[in-house]
């Protein structure tokens, strides 16, 4: 059977109502994505969005809001060490991983409580 998924558009990450100024300074200024304007019709709804390479990350404002604790995406990136540092100096609190496949990684969470990893290729 063919796929019907080419790949993924955009992650969402929930966060509360009155946030955007947070998820602008951790995934713009801190992580350094690129803000990207919302559509008009979709503006009312709170939120804001960010360019990551060819995908997007979204972060949709939610009344009820719960963090997520095991779900997570997983970014890639260059220098993770560096990375490591600026999120450490900046107050949020690493977790360590073993290594997989070829890949250093660690996790956090963003100010909102949600998990994110981020990983590093490693060339052999």
């Amino acid at each position: 059977m063919n796929s019907f998924i080419k790949g993924i558009d955009h992650i969402q990450f929930a966060a509360p109502a009155g946030t955007e100024e947070q998820a602008r300074q951790f995934y713009g200024e801190l992580l350094g994505l690129e803000e990207i304007p919302k559509p008009k019709n979709l503006i009312g709804r709170g939120g804001c969005w960010f360019r990551c390479g060819l995908q997007e990350v979204h972060i949709g404002i939610q009344q009820d809001f719960i963090p997520a604790k095991k779900a997570h995406p997983g970014f890639s990136v260059d220098a993770l060490d560096e990375l490591k540092t600026r999120l450490e100096q900046a107050g949020y609190v690493i977790s360590e991983e073993p290594p997989i496949d070829g890949r250093s990684r660690f996790f956090t969470h963003d100010p909102f409580g949600n998990r994110i990893e981020f990983l590093e290729f490693h060339s052999e």
